[in-house]
């Protein structure tokens, strides 16, 4: 069995859009236990003319499927250290590659019955220099997107992912995403009361960013996220702290993470082998699918308001939908 990722081709009159093109150098380039394999590119002739489509591996789940999981997915502790494990291995790969993946989220980090965990989607990822050149700030999932890249720098490294990184561990422990927002400032605004304003102590840069005298958003925040969270083992607290560090240059890589104490103390993270195969296929928008079901059967019964706990509301990603495309509706460099 394998995954099929639909390349859009509309409006291509030159041939292979030039972003699919980006994102097959970089998944050839990218060869790594922890990153989806792209196997092959097949055409297929269909009505109005011939697809192509991008080969992966299959995987049976996807970690925001499993989260949303009306059977109660419950990773034990030793579990969720080994899936963080991988996800840090899996970004140590791509940074030291030269490359930023630019999309992390839980329905992009995929999971099979080996307890194996995968980056995929590389759709929006792109090649980055040491001088970090300008690009696009409208890149990651709002939820998962860092506050640098919110208020607009276009200059920026390795950390933005490390950022989303942070908050699928935070995600893993709290069991819900601890920055829900809604808009660009509404994010900020979850971002800031939980881990601080930003001051030309804590983050010396940030009034320096372009949208920083621009939006309006909370002055004078304390940082409550160890007060916030201090129900979690303080290993895990202190990882996450580090992980959501307002200054990016600050933010600790993908391979001092690794190193943390998180993963060096008992319970230690256990072997991918050990995580006992889940059986029913789990992926986000199978998830949302039965959710929507079950919310349209229950209404006429019970006259229920919608569901609000709904997991992320953005556009998917996944690259076991058949429908998804490489071309992505956010301007991108």
């Amino acid at each position: 069995m394998v995954a099929l990722k639909k390349v859009r081709m509309d409006n291509e009159k030159e041939g292979f859009p030039i972003t699919a093109i980006r994102e097959v150098k970089i998944l050839k380039q990218l060869r790594h236990n922890n990153i989806v394999q792209l196997q092959e590119i097949v055409t297929s002739e269909e009505e109005g003319g011939q697809s192509i489509y991008m080969v992966f591996e299959y995987m049976d789940h996807d970690l925001t499927g499993l989260m949303m999981s009306e059977t109660g997915w419950s990773p034990t502790v030793p579990q969720i250290k080994c899936y963080m494990k991988q996800l840090l291995e899996g970004l140590h790969h791509v940074h030291t590659n030269g490359v930023l993946h630019r999309d992390i989220k839980g329905s992009n980090l995929l999971i099979n019955n080996q307890g194996q965990l995968k980056l995929a989607d590389f759709g929006l990822a792109r090649p980055f220099t040491e001088q970090q050149g300008n690009y696009t700030n409208r890149v990651i999932t709002l939820w998962y997107r860092p506050p640098e890249l919110l208020l607009g720098a276009v200059q920026y490294g390795p950390a933005i992912d490390m950022w989303s990184a942070g908050c699928i561990l935070a995600e893993f422990l709290e069991r819900k995403a601890i920055f829900p927002g809604k808009t660009e400032v509404d994010q900020l605004e979850h971002i800031f009361k939980l881990c601080g304003s930003p001051t030309t102590d804590n983050w010396p840069e940030s009034p320096h960013l372009p949208y920083f005298g621009m939006l309006t958003f909370p002055k004078g925040a304390r940082r409550c996220l160890r007060d916030r969270f201090k129900h979690w083992h303080p290993d895990a607290l202190d990882l996450v702290d580090k992980l959501l560090t307002l200054d990016p240059k600050n933010r600790i890589t993908a391979n001092q993470a690794l190193d943390s104490d998180y993963f060096w103390k008992e319970p230690m993270p256990c072997q991918p082998s050990a995580i006992p195969p889940y059986q029913t296929s789990s992926h986000e928008f199978e998830a949302k699918k039965r959710r929507q079901n079950n919310q349209h059967h229950q209404q006429p019964q019970h006259n229920q308001h919608q569901n609000h706990n709904s997991h992320h509301n953005n556009s998917h990603h996944n690259s076991h939908h058949s429908n998804n495309s490489a071309a992505n509706k956010r301007v991108r460099r």
